[in-house]
Parts: C-alpha cells; sequence; structure tokens
C-alpha cells in the first residue's frame, strides 16, 4: 500500500484507508529521507543545532563546556540509539567515535510534537509528552489535547524559514522548546489517539495538498510501553491474549513490537531494555492493567525459554509477578 509502514505492528492503522497507487507516505526516517532529497539535510543533527544557535560540533572537537549530550549525526532507525551524556573531557576522549556528535545538554520539558505543513506553513499540531525511564526508555507517552503556544511559535517559525516548500507531516523532538531532532514524518506509534478521520485527511495531505480534519474533539490519549531485559528470546502472546485486552474499554489498540523469528540482537533498542508491547488508549490506569497482563504472558514465556520471570519496565532484572506490583 503507498502508506509505506516497515513495522508490521503498525500496519493496522493503515489497511483500511484509501490512498492513491501514486502516493507514497513514509512512515520511517529512511523512507523520508529518500522521498525528499531537497529537505533531507534535516536528518543532519549537526545542522539542526546550526539552524538554531546550539552549541555543537562533531567528535574530536572539544566543547568549552560540560555536561554535553553527544549522539550519532545521523540516526534513521530512532530508538535513542548510541545517545548519552558526557561529563568531561576525559570522558569525551574515551567516547569519540566517528560520525558522532556532542550537544548543549538542554533543559526543560521534552515534547514530541506532530504538525501538518503545506507548502511551508503548519496548518495543524500535536504534542506529546513522556513519562522517561532513562538510559533511553519511556514508561508511557501522553498525547496532549492541549495546545503548546510557545512551541508552535518557535517552531512554526522555524519551518517557515528552513521548509519552504515542504508539504507534508514533519516530527520534532524538542526539550526546553529547542529543536533537538526532526523528520519528514508523523509519529506512527500512536496516529490513532489523534481522532477519527485523521489518517484519511493524511492522505488527502499527499495526494492534494489540502488538509481538512475536524479536530473539534480532540481527547488526551495515553501510549504505554512495556520494556524487558535485553538478552532473553522473547515470544509473541497468543492472538486470543492480544484480541481480549484490545477489547477492554478505553483500549485503541495494541502493538507488539518486536520480531519473534528474528534474534533480539537484529532490533533497534535503547540500551536500557528491550521494547515488547505498546497500548494505546484513553485511560491510563485502563493501559497500565493491560500492560500488566502483558507482563504475565511474556514471563509465561520466557520461563519456557532462558530466563524465570519478566517485570515491566525494570531493565535491570527480571522479577515475579508479585515483586513486580509491589514495585509499581
Amino acid at each position: 500500500m503507498p502508506i509505506v509502514e516497515s513495522d508490521p505492528w503498525r500496519s493496522q492503522y493503515f489497511t483500511t484507508v484509501g490512498c492513491p497507487d501514486d502516493v507514497f507516505i513514509a512512515t520511517d526516517d529512511e523512507l523520508g529521507y529518500e522521498l525528499f532529497p531537497q529537505h533531507r539535510w534535516i536528518y543532519n543533527k549537526l545542522l539542526i543545532c546550526e539552524t538554531q544557535g546550539i552549541e555543537h560540533a562533531p567528535h574530536g572537537v572539544m566543547p568549552k563546556r560540560f555536561p554535553v549530550f553527544s549522539k550519532p549525526i545521523y540516526n534513521l532507525r530512532g530508538m535513542g540509539s548510541g545517545g548519552k551524556i558526557i561529563t568531561s573531557a576525559a570522558e569525551l576522549d574515551k567516547s569519540l567515535l566517528p560520525g558522532h556528535m556532542w550537544m548543549e545538554l538542554l533543559a526543560g520539558e521534552q515534547v514530541s510534537s506532530d504538525a501538518v505543513v503545506i507548502h511551508g506553513q503548519p496548518v495543524w499540531w500535536r504534542h506529546t509528552i513522556a513519562k522517561p525511564l532513562g538510559q533511553g526508555m519511556f514508561d508511557y507517552w501522553t498525547i496532549l489535547s492541549e495546545r503548546r503556544p510557545e512551541i508552535e511559535q518557535y517552531c512554526g517559525n522555524w519551518i517557515r524559514r528552513h521548509l519552504k516548500n515542504y508539504t507534508g507531516c514533519v516530527n520534532l523532538e524538542t526539550i526546553g522548546g529547542k529543536i533537538i531532532e526532526a523528520a519528514l514524518r508523523f509519529a506512527d506509534q500512536w496516529p490513532d489517539l489523534y481522532g477519527s478521520g485523521w489518517i484519511d485527511a493524511m492522505v488527502e495531505l499527499y495526494a492534494r495538498n489540502e488538509w481538512h480534519f475536524n479536530d473539534d474533539d480532540r481527547r488526551t490519549g495515553y501510549s504505554v510501553v512495556l520494556f524487558g531485559r535485553h538478552g532473553p528470546r522473547y515470544k509473541h502472546p497468543e492472538r486470543r491474549l492480544i484480541d481480549t485486552c484490545r477489547r477492554q474499554p478505553e483500549i485503541s489498540s495494541i502493538q507488539i513490537t518486536f520480531h519473534d523469528d528474528r534474534p533480539p540482537e537484529t532490533h533497534a533498542m535503547p540500551p536500557g531494555g528491550f521494547r515488547l508491547a505498546i497500548i494505546n488508549c484513553w485511560n491510563l490506569a485502563r493501559g497500565l492493567q493491560v500492560r500488566q497482563r502483558l507482563v504475565h504472558s511474556f514471563a509465561q514465556s520466557c520461563m519456557s525459554i532462558d530466563s524465570p520471570s519478566i517485570q515491566a519496565n525494570d531493565p535491570a532484572t527480571l522479577l515475579d509477578s508479585a515483586q513486580a506490583d509491589q514495585h509499581r
């Protein structure tokens, strides 16, 4: 289908949506890079810093002050791969890597924003904040119903200056209102939480350069993440369990976010843990309950392979379900 989704667990959002055969819509950075050669420079994080006056340089150039944040200059696979805080010159010398950079360590709220852009002019925004767990992991994301005027103004001006001829979706990651990453796509983790008809409107955007979407009934949503420890060879839960969980009130969708027929090390994952599942929902408590049901399923699969059990989102150790409940 012309909506090109590389992750099969997210194709559920697009299989029933009509899209012209000659329109290709990217949901990942690799295809976004290929489809928009005029604007692919935004995947260069050195240039993201340069266009905003943020201190930065490739590895090999020493910062004037520490700490700084180190990461790959290009990272089309996402998941925070290769990113870490560097606190001293000695630590940076030990961490020098080709193709990596450092940038000023920003402070403030981290927000993921999707914007719809027509000829360089933003016409729609939606913002998401995360509850971080550390080491590149997140406990859950909150898809906000409210606006972020300061982000929309700052990032909108940046888009108008630097993406003048672009039409399509843009995803921007900001910390303290400053852009740290940009991508020529939308966040395909939670498009079902943007509201009924959003994906159809997005297809019309790419097909006709028009945006028609009734956003009057936007609701706050949640994207709840389940992480396990690196190492075990996990198995997918039974389809019957996924379907049962999906039918629970206030649950929008469930993604099992790995290939159980591939070695774990072939997946792009954050350093802290292995992402197993995502539950998109309108009620956080309900989403956490469903996550706990999935914990038990993954624990059983680990018991049959190489590990006694699993605890939701504790990358350091695998504990039994009672310990997991007590910890939470």
